[in-house]
């Protein structure tokens, strides 16, 4: 039996499974808008909401916001806080707001905080964890893997309050069953999973990119149609007491950028 529930903020739903009692927040476009989307020109409106802040106000803030970044860290020990729902909501709300190719906003974020749900998800990704660090990955690879210490077990994935799990949506489906193409998906889902983990940093909270391989257990763990595919898992929560991270450094500009 699944019952549902309409939330005040726009087009965020909650609903709760009576068999799962399961989280599932979806963001994205709704399938009656689809039909229009391609038949119909786009009204315009004034770009109201942009300010533009003199150049020191500009540097200040570009470099306050990189400071902060920089600050962020993948954490792999989470403490079992509780985190406020509205935390959360507000970091997906952020994360809904990225470009995406067309405006088709190709992405779905199932939250989970049900204990259960989290245990059989944590059974599910060391299975294939275990496979993947026993023969299923290069040498290479695992080299590459040793200096951040991980390996097959995943605790985190129970212990820490949230896992959203982050699904790129192939294609539409409009309200006659009809395919609705959709395009750049993977850039998209990309972008807007960039915006939640810096939500979730500047919102004061600490996440890590888990990804399993294959994932297919999440459609059949968290009930998702089989025109979405799992992207990653997103842990988040507040950091154990004590907890530690490899001491790694980030490329400096020269390295990443070139000025032409």
């Amino acid at each position: 039996m699944v019952t549902s529930r309409r939330l005040s903020f726009g087009n965020l739903h909650e609903t709760v499974n009576a068999r799962f009692t399961c989280k599932t927040v979806l963001l994205g476009h709704i399938n009656t808008r689809y039909a229009n989307m391609n038949d119909e020109k786009t009204r315009r409106i004034p770009l109201s909401s942009y300010r533009e802040y003199p150049a020191e106000e500009m540097i200040r803030r570009s470099r306050s916001f990189f400071q902060e970044m920089s600050g962020r860290r993948s954490v792999r020990s989470f403490s079992d806080r509780l985190v406020d729902r509205e935390i959360i909501e507000n970091c997906l709300l952020t994360a809904g707001s990225a470009p995406s190719g067309a405006n088709q906003q190709p992405w779905k974020f199932v939250v989970v905080s049900d204990q259960d749900i989290k245990r059989r998800i944590r059974r599910a990704a060391e299975e294939e964890e275990q496979r993947f660090y026993s023969g299923g990955a290069s040498e290479e690879w695992l080299s590459a893997l040793k200096p951040l210490d991980t390996g097959p077990q995943k605790p985190f994935l129970e212990t820490a309050p949230y896992l959203i799990a982050v699904f790129r949506e192939n294609y539409g489906i409009d309200n006659a069953g009809r395919k609705i193409k959709h395009y750049y998906v993977r850039d998209s889902v990309g972008i807007a999973i960039g915006m939640l983990i810096a939500a979730i940093h500047h919102a004061g909270l600490v996440s890590l990119t888990h990804t399993p391989s294959p994932m297919g257990f999440l459609n059949r763990l968290l009930d998702r149609p089989t025109n979405e595919t799992p992207t990653m898992i997103i842990v988040v929560g507040f950091p154990a007491d004590g907890s530690t991270v490899p001491s790694i450094e980030k490329k400096r500009l020269e390295d990443i950028a070139m000025f032409r």
